[in-house]
C-alpha cells in the first residue's frame, strides 16, 4: 500500500497513514460504505430499498449481506438529490427509472421538466397560502397590541 506523507510546520507531528481507494472507485459497495459516503444510517439506505430504489444484489450465508454496485450508489446519489429539490420517493423513482431506460434523453428531459413543473406549480400554491398566513397572523398580532395597549393604559389610570 502506498503511504501518504506530507511537509509540516515546526511543531507539527507527522501522521503517517495508508493511502485509503476512493470509495467511487470501488464497483461494489456495503451498505456501511454507503452510509458513511452519504452520512446516513442504514436503516434509510434499506427504507431505499424498500420503496424500489436501490436494488442491491445478497452475498453471504443465507444472503444476508447486501453488496451495493455502482448503478445503486448513482441511484442513492440522485434519490438525495430529489430529495433535497423536494419531490417525494415515488417521484424520485420514477425519474430514476427514466434513467435506467434506454439512452432516449428526450423522454428522460421530458418527464424531469414534467415533474420539476408540477413540483414548482405546488411550491408557489405553498408559498401564496404561507403569504396570506402571514399577512392573517401579522393581522391579529396588530389587534391583540392595540389591545393589550388599551388594556395597560386602563390599568394604570385606574
Amino acid at each position: 500500500m502506498k503511504s501518504l506523507s506530507c511537509t509540516l510546520s515546526p511543531g507539527q507531528r507527522v501522521v503517517d497513514r495508508p493511502a485509503r481507494p476512493s470509495i467511487a472507485m470501488a464497483q461494489q459497495f456495503t451498505i456501511s460504505d454507503l452510509a458513511r459516503e452519504f452520512d446516513l444510517t442504514t436503516r434509510a439506505i434499506r427504507f431505499y430499498e424498500d420503496m424500489g430504489l436501490l436494488q442491491p444484489q445478497r452475498a453471504g450465508p443465507g444472503g444476508r449481506s447486501r453488496v451495493y454496485s455502482a448503478r445503486d450508489r448513482t441511484r442513492l446519489k440522485l434519490t438525495l438529490r430529489a430529495k433535497r429539490l423536494g419531490l417525494s420517493l415515488t417521484e424520485a423513482r420514477d425519474i430514476i427509472d427514466v434513467y435506467d431506460s434506454p439512452r432516449d434523453t428526450t423522454a428522460q428531459l421530458r418527464k424531469f421538466l414534467t415533474v420539476l413543473a408540477a413540483h414548482r406549480q405546488a411550491l408557489e400554491q405553498q408559498m401564496t397560502d404561507l403569504v396570506a398566513n402571514l399577512d392573517e397572523v401579522k393581522t391579529h398580532e396588530k389587534e391583540a397590541k392595540a389591545l393589550l395597549a388599551k388594556a395597560e393604559k386602563r390599568a394604570t389610570t385606574a
